[in-house]
């Protein structure tokens, strides 16, 4: 049955053995009286084995549901029964959607996949329009991020002139944050008739989408001079805080080299979101580093692949018809409401499994 040659691929996918062998490693280092005297490398350590574990246990929930449905199967050869074999569908349909759930978590198995994401909205050209479109797309991973379970912090947020976003930055915290998320990055395009405009116009308004894994600073091989840095400071702005345009403790930092600009205005002190700023700085330097070593490695084999943020992936039309399309999976759906309601689960998918 098709079913069960789909649960022997995702068998395929990884070295079972290996695993449970890693878990028992895990398990023997947190068994140790010093395992807690470095609670960074410790915390670590645990959610690897929890990580390892989920996956192992969910290989076995699913081997152990396939086999149940398959002497339920031999039963009913035996002996017909109507009730057993409506009972058998119903099974067959639920397992097939978790060997589908667990597939796409197989899937998640980049060395950062695991990390928290950082990701910031720019709206590009178009003032006002463009500005709303950014916040329409804030709104879109709020709601994806909290459907799956992830906690949001608003790192920068600056808003538009008149409604809208110039930018904003949230630190997405959950496992596979950034697993899930990096199928975002890129430019995502808007078509409509603009709330803005008085004679009802349509417009095309476009934004970029940019997501980073937050990583351990402590594993960051990336040295960053002081005198390669502008360091700006000014009043916080946007919503939240009674610390909000009271003192200049929001930063904005630039590296010169690279032109890469950070900006941090969530903590209530300067000197706090100066250590955030200079944080994310490390995070997009290292992250940069790593694509130019892909894209080398790229050339020397001859394979044309873009890496960046640059590319169009995704557009957004709310008329003259309704319809949203990835552009690189050609996945798509006419409705629009449900997508920048923060369901955007089917463009993920299709994205991770067309990287396989």
């Amino acid at each position: 049955m098709l079913l069960a040659k789909n649960f022997r691929a995702s068998g395929g996918l990884f070295d079972l053995d290996d695993k449970e062998t890693n878990i028992q490693e895990y398990d023997e280092m947190m068994a140790d009286p010093s395992f807690w005297d470095d609670q960074n490398k410790a915390q670590d350590i645990i959610n690897k084995s929890n990580a390892l574990k989920e996956i192992v246990n969910g290989y076995h929930y699913l081997t152990e549901e396939k086999e149940n449905i398959e002497v339920m199967l031999e039963m009913v050869k035996e002996e017909k029964d109507e009730e057993m074999e409506s009972e058998i569908a119903d099974q067959l349909s639920a397992l097939s959607q978790a060997v589908d759930d667990y597939e796409l978590k197989m899937l998640l198995d980049g060395e950062y996949d695991a990390n928290n994401a950082i990701l910031e909205l720019h709206p590009g050209a178009g003032g006002t329009e463009s500005q709303d479109w950014g916040e329409m797309l804030l709104r879109m991973y709020q709601r994806f991020s909290e459907k799956q379970g992830f906690k949001v912090e608003t790192i920068d947020y600056q808003p538009g002139d008149e409604a809208g976003i110039k930018s904003v930055t949230l630190l997405i915290k959950g496992h596979n944050a950034y697993g899930y998320l990096k199928a975002e990055k890129g430019v995502h395009r808007l078509v409509r008739i603009s709330p803005f405009d008085s004679s009802g116009r349509r417009h095309t308004s476009f934004a970029s989408c940019e997501v980073t894994p937050e990583f351990d600073n402590d594993n960051i091989e990336i040295e960053i001079n002081t005198e390669d840095l502008n360091i700006d400071t000014y009043r916080a702005s946007g919503a939240g805080g009674q610390h909000i345009n009271t003192t200049d403790s929001a930063v904005r930092i630039t590296h010169k080299p690279t032109g890469v600009v950070v900006t941090c205005q969530n903590e209530r002190s300067q000197i706090k979101n100066r250590e955030q700023a200079m944080k994310m700085l490390k995070a997009k330097l290292y992250q940069r580093k790593i694509e130019e070593q892909e894209a080398e490695m790229l050339a020397i084999r001859g394979e044309q692949k873009e890496i960046g943020w640059g590319s169009q992936i995704r557009s957004y039309v709310f008329h003259p018809y309704s319809m949203v399309k990835d552009h690189r999976t050609n996945a798509e759906t006419g409705n629009t409401s449900a997508v920048m309601d923060g369901d955007i689960s089917m463009f993920i998918d299709a994205y991770l499994k067309s990287q396989l």
